[in-house]
């Protein structure tokens, strides 16, 4: 299944993708990231689902946390 994006149609799963590398990118640049803000403008910027947003709180939010 694939979702529609600002460049078209992206494969499933592609906006978590590009989401995780945004806020890694975020994370190299600012030390002390409010990562749970974070997440959610990530959330925003790339149409993630409530599952999608989940798995970010969960895995993403702590330092060190490896998701991708």
């Amino acid at each position: 299944m694939a979702r529609e994006g600002s460049g078209g149609l992206l494969p499933e799963g592609e906006s978590l993708r590009r989401a995780l590398r945004w806020l890694d990118e975020r994370a190299h640049e600012e030390a002390r990231l409010d990562r749970a803000a974070a997440i959610g403008e990530a959330a925003r910027r790339f149409d993630l689902t409530p599952l999608e947003e989940e798995f970010l709180i969960r895995s993403w939010r702590s330092p060190g946390s490896t998701a991708g």
